[in-house]
């Protein structure tokens, strides 16, 4: 368990990162995006770039940091044998990758622009995903004795 959540953080933490620099952008303080193809600015003054009149990167900086947090509290002495840590994380893993796959479709079928750090962040929260799954699919096959 303990590797899967130290591999969980640090996914979480690249992710924060990524939807942090697409929020600052957002919010007009980050400049220009440096993306390379013209498709990041496409996407990020789309209508679907806004959620309930939130930018939708900052729901990723929000769902990384939960993960990060779960992952760091579920690496402390006291919670590294429960379950509870394995299952939000897979939860809150679960609700991000559906979240990303839905702005991934509105990326390729709606907006039909592709924004390189979109893509980025939901290929992280994609393998974050397969980790917690992981982590939670083993736990349930092999149950660790309690004291």
């Amino acid at each position: 368990m303990t590797r899967h959540r130290q591999t969980i953080a640090v996914l979480a933490l690249l992710g924060w990162f990524v939807a942090l620099y697409l929020w600052l952008h957002a919010l007009g303080v980050g400049g220009e995006l440096k993306c390379g193809t013209g498709g990041c600015d496409t996407v990020q003054t789309s209508r679907w770039a806004e959620f309930l009149g939130v930018p939708v990167a900052f729901y990723g900086v929000v769902g990384y940091a939960a993960i990060l947090a779960v992952a760091l509290m579920g690496l402390q002495p006291a919670w590294l044998e429960r379950r509870g840590p394995t299952v939000l994380l897979a939860a809150l893993a679960t609700g991000g990758v559906l979240f990303s796959g839905w702005l991934t479709y509105l990326e390729v079928f709606i907006i039909q622009a592709i924004c390189r750090w979109c893509v980025t962040s939901a290929a992280i929260m994609t393998v974050l995903w397969g980790v917690a799954v992981h982590e939670w699919a083993v736990g349930r096959t092999h149950p660790r004795p309690t004291a």
